[in-house]
């Protein structure tokens, strides 16, 4: 199950340079098959979009079926917000999608990216958490571990944290299902 739920939720983080190049690119609903003749094209761009964010809500619904670990009160050294560090380089990947000339370049170009973001083991930053109202945060432990936290939880202060309910992606990355 782990690795299935990693290869969605890399899936989820790449995905939206596919629905970038196709929205520049001009590709419809209408222009791939005549039961859509009469859609206006925003209409095929919206469900380019709704896609990664239906598959997103899906893996955070199938998260409850991941390991559990927890951090407990006082063994939290450091928290840093983690939400505008990643937007830099996932922005690059938008960037990238628009400089993409055709559909061979770009499935040659997401499989590369896919493939990095699944071995770097910690970059399943995905924007589209946030529309679910989720955070990121890097967190410390007083055992000098470095973790990457999806959570719905505001953190401000470090003294009161715990995670008394954390599902684990692998053993860097985990999604706070307390609140």
């Amino acid at each position: 199950m782990n690795l299935t739920y990693r290869i969605l939720l890399t899936f989820n983080a790449t995905s939206l340079i596919i629905v970038v190049f196709l929205i520049k690119e001009e590709i419809t609903l209408n222009s791939l098959c005549n039961d859509f003749q009469c859609l206006p094209h925003y209409v095929s761009y919206v469900i380019y979009f709704l896609a990664p964010v239906i598959l997103t809500y899906l893996s955070l619904l199938i998260s409850k079926f991941l390991g559990t670990a927890n951090i407990s009160k006082g063994s939290i050294l450091e928290v840093e917000n983690a939400n505008n560090a990643f937007l830099p380089s996932y922005l690059g990947y938008f960037f990238v999608a628009l400089s993409v000339n055709n559909e061979e370049t770009l499935i040659f170009v997401f499989i590369i990216l896919f493939i990095f973001t699944f071995l770097s083991q910690t970059l399943y930053f995905n924007p589209l958490f946030l529309i679910f109202r989720y955070h990121f945060y890097n967190v410390t432990t007083n055992n000098k571990a470095k973790l990457f936290i999806i959570s719905k939880n505001q953190i401000t202060k470090v003294d009161d944290i715990e995670f008394p309910i954390l599902k684990r992606v692998n053993n860097f990355t985990f999604i706070d299902k307390s609140k």
